[in-house]
C-alpha cells in the first residue's frame, strides 16, 4: 500500500510539473525588460480655495452637528486644485491636483489624502503621479508617499515635500509648495 501510494504521489507531481510547464507565463502574459529608471524632481505650487463663487474644494461629508471637534475630524473634501509654476495664482499652469482629502486626526490635523497630480505642461501633460498619506497641515514640513503614476510616470514611487506658502485661518484657503521626487 505504501508503494502504491508513493507511486500515485509521483505520477501526481509529474502531472503537475507538466500542467505548470505547459501553462507558463507566454501564454497569457509577457516579460518586459524594464530600462533604465528615472529620477525626476518636480517643483510646483497647489492652490487649495474653498472660499468664493469658483471654489477649488468643497466639503462632500461632515460629521454631525454635535460634534464640535477643532480639526474638524470626519469633514471629507473633494478638490480639483490648480497646479502652478509659482506661488502666484496667475503664475503658468502645469496642472491639476483631483482627488479627496479629510480629517483623519481628533487631537491635531492631520489630512488623509488621496490625490492625483494631473500635469498638462510640457512632457509631462498626460502623465500623472499619485499621492497617499498623512498630511499633517499644520507642522511646517510635512513629507508624503509618492505611490505611483501614469504615462511618463507609469510605476512611479516616490515621496513628496510640502510646505505651507500661504493660508487664509479664516477660509482655509492655502497655497502649498510640493518638492516632488519621482523614481519611475
Amino acid at each position: 500500500m505504501a508503494k502504491e501510494t508513493l507511486v500515485l504521489m509521483v505520477i501526481s507531481l509529474v502531472g503537475v510539473m507538466q500542467w505548470a510547464k505547459s501553462t507558463n507565463a507566454e501564454s497569457w502574459a509577457s516579460r518586459l525588460e524594464a530600462e533604465k529608471e528615472n529620477v525626476t524632481n518636480l517643483q510646483f505650487y497647489f492652490h487649495d480655495i474653498l472660499s468664493g463663487k469658483n471654489p477649488t474644494a468643497i466639503k462632500v461629508a461632515q460629521p454631525s452637528a454635535d460634534n464640535k471637534s477643532p480639526t474638524l475630524f470626519g469633514s471629507i473634501m473633494m478638490a480639483d486644485d490648480p497646479l502652478t509654476e509659482g506661488p502666484d495664482p496667475n503664475s503658468k499652469p502645469v496642472g491639476r491636483a483631483q482627488g479627496i482629502y479629510g480629517s483623519a486626526g481628533q487631537n491635531e490635523l492631520a489630512l488623509i489624502m488621496a490625490m492625483n497630480f494631473a500635469f498638462t505642461d510640457g512632457i509631462y501633460n498626460g502623465s500623472c503621479i499619485s499621492l497617499l498619506g498623512k498630511n499633517p497641515a499644520m507642522n511646517p514640513v510635512r513629507e508624503m508617499p509618492i505611490v505611483g503614476g501614469t504615462g511618463l510616470f507609469r510605476f512611479a514611487r516616490g515621496y513628496a515635500v510640502a510646505q505651507t506658502y500661504w493660508l487664509d485661518l479664516a477660509t482655509g484657503d492655502a497655497i502649498v509648495g510640493y518638492n516632488v521626487t519621482v523614481v519611475h
